[in-house]
């Protein structure tokens, strides 16, 4: 199964992420047409994330019941004409339109993607299964360093700017790879021809158990009842603060290294750097998690190691040295996404989990407009990146420290196989 499946939602997510984040390096062109601040670049870069809050919870609500194949294809011919459309850009107006539609295109894939594992994959395999779709981030970060930086040379080619290129020749993958998902996705493993009968039952079996265990241990919950949650909303509340720092980096690392007085190409390969650590230190964290069958212990250091490392890039910038301190952050930012994405699947199932994991992730990606917008705000406010840093970090260890305060892992207890010996539980809260 992960050989079927996993190849191809990587590369999807791949191409997602480099749609949503190629704007880093559009951003040199585009002060330069246009003459945009920071504060209006962060504001542009965050407000995608308001367009995909937005649909969220309705696209993935859909999806379920839709089935993924198809609206996934659905979701990636529409994000990747809107994200070619961005060569059309003609000032501020323009720009921030076509990212909040952008947003709005995308909305549904990632939480949908989410749901789409709980369907086939066994609660003790969740962590590294999330992590392989991870890989896709730090991955997409790196090579989109490197290819945007080599597009940008294509400035004048036709008439256009390198900028445009950049957007246009990024958004082709994600039309042609919808075309792949109509042909190879499955939607469940009840209509998986590639699986033997055996296979099939084995997984009908393990699933359907693992289920009835959910539903002993924390009850039924109903679409609504999932979207007022506690545990749901608790959850929200930590990946928003951890979001806030991933994505404030994200957008803002090309920037912050072009000060270094790079080229364009080198700062793509020197941007690369990080997410090439981050993505090694993921791998490691999510294996540990699942072997130990323990989530929150994980999220809470990774989180600490993420505050630490945006905390000594402050005074490290104008030097290489900021990269290493990057690096480090980029591990725990990483680090900490699939011990986290284990735990929704551990107590929502069917639509509740549709709208539960929706929810979950609208709310964190608020924290892709906070993270962007205040960064920007305050580099014009204070002339340097190094005040943004340090609020990163805040965020990194404001989310360690609500992990701590208000959920608590599940009891030694717990059966195991059911997943839920490292489970997100909100102390005080009544399933």
């Amino acid at each position: 199964m992960s050989w079927r499946l996993l190849p191809l939602i990587v590369l999807i997510y791949f191409v997602a992420y480099m749609d949503r984040t190629n704007v880093g390096f559009a951003a040199f062109g585009l002060k330069r047409d246009f003459g945009f601040s920071a504060t209006l670049y962060g504001w542009a870069a965050g407000i995608f994330f308001l367009g995909y809050v937005l649909f969220e919870i309705p696209s993935n609500v859909l999806l379920e019941r839709a089935g993924a194949r198809l609206w996934i294809a659905r979701i990636m011919v529409t994000w990747g004409l809107v994200a070619g459309s961005m060569v059309l850009i003609t000032g501020p107006v323009s720009f921030l339109a076509l990212r909040f539609l952008l947003g709005v295109a995308e909305a549904g894939f990632f939480p949908g993607v989410i749901l789409y594992f709980t369907f086939w994959f066994p609660k003790r395999y969740r962590a590294r299964v999330v992590a392989a779709l991870f890989l896709a981030v730090p991955g997409s970060n790196a090579l989109t360093a490197v290819i945007s930086g080599a597009l940008l040379q294509l400035d004048g080619v036709l008439g256009l700017h390198g900028w445009q290129w950049l957007f246009l020749l990024e958004a082709a993958p994600s039309i042609l790879l919808a075309c792949a998902v109509l042909a190879l996705m499955t939607d469940r493993p009840e209509q998986a021809a590639w699986l033997a009968a055996e296979e099939r039952r084995w997984l009908r079996d393990e699933l359907a158990a693992e289920r009835a265990g959910t539903l002993r241990a924390h009850g039924h919950l109903t679409l609504k009842q999932a979207l007022t949650d506690r545990r749901v909303l608790a959850l929200g509340a930590i990946y928003f603060t951890i979001g806030t720092a991933t994505y404030g980096i994200t957008f803002f690392m090309p920037p912050i290294l072009k000060s270094l007085h790079l080229t364009d190409w080198e700062t793509g390969v020197a941007t690369a750097v990080p997410y090439v650590v981050g993505t090694l230190g993921m791998v490691a964290w999510s294996w540990s998690s699942d072997r130990r069958n323990e989530r929150r212990w994980h999220f809470v250091i990774a989180a600490l190691v993420a505050a630490l490392g945006l905390v000594a890039s402050g005074p490290l910038l104008g030097s290489l040295w900021a990269l290493t301190a990057m690096s480090v952050a980029t591990i725990g930012l990483y680090g900490s996404k699939p011990a986290f994405w284990a735990m929704p699947g551990e107590f929502l199932s069917g639509p509740a989990a549709a709208g539960g994991i929706a929810l979950i992730n609208a709310i964190g990606n608020l924290g892709g407009f906070v993270g962007p917008y205040v960064l920007g705000w305050l580099k014009d406010y204070t002339g340097s990146y190094e005040a943004g840093l340090y609020f990163l970090a805040a965020c990194a260890l404001a989310s360690a420290a609500i992990t701590v305060v208000s959920v608590r892992s599940g009891g030694a207890e717990a059966d195991p196989r059911d997943g839920t010996g490292g489970a997100f539980r909100p102390a005080g809260s009544n399933p």
